[in-house]
């Protein structure tokens, strides 16, 4: 199996590179890189994680939420991070409810970073699409 390297930078004190909980955990664990606590509640918070990446071309970087803090009701965006981007990596957290509160600390685990090949894709016009059982079916027609 290809083995993909990727650049970490850390740009400040406190910054962590990206670390798997487990061997086999599928995801890298990113931490909070602030300064003191920071409260999240059912309103958008960018946390820092002070780390920029350098995402090999045809790599898929995105970032999900942590299942520890899901069952807790504390989630985060799902974010892609583009191979171009050089930036602070910055994780978009909230709770699910307006009587949850969490509060992040320095050093928390606070999403998760998975890693993807890939697939070259290219969009053809068409005036007409192959026809399925299906169809255009959307949205639950499918069942629950």
């Amino acid at each position: 199996m290809e083995v993909a390297t990727v650049r970490v930078k850390l740009l400040r004190d406190g910054a962590r590179v990206p670390t798997r909980a487990t061997e086999l955990a599928s995801g890298f664990d990113l931490s909070a890189c602030i300064t003191g606590p920071v409260a999240i509640g059912n309103r958008p918070v960018l946390v820092p994680t002070g780390i920029a990446l350098e995402i090999p071309p045809g790599i898929d970087a995105q970032v999900r939420p942590r299942s520890g803090l899901a069952r807790h009701g504390v989630l985060c965006t799902f974010g892609t991070i583009d191979a171009d981007y050089r930036g602070e990596l910055l994780v978009t957290m909230y709770t699910i409810a307006p009587g949850i509160e969490h509060v992040v600390q320095p050093g928390d685990r606070i999403a998760q970073l998975v890693f993807t090949w890939l697939a070259p894709a290219r969009f053809e016009l068409s005036d007409d699409l192959a026809p399925t059982a299906r169809g255009a079916g959307g949205h639950g027609s499918t069942g629950r």
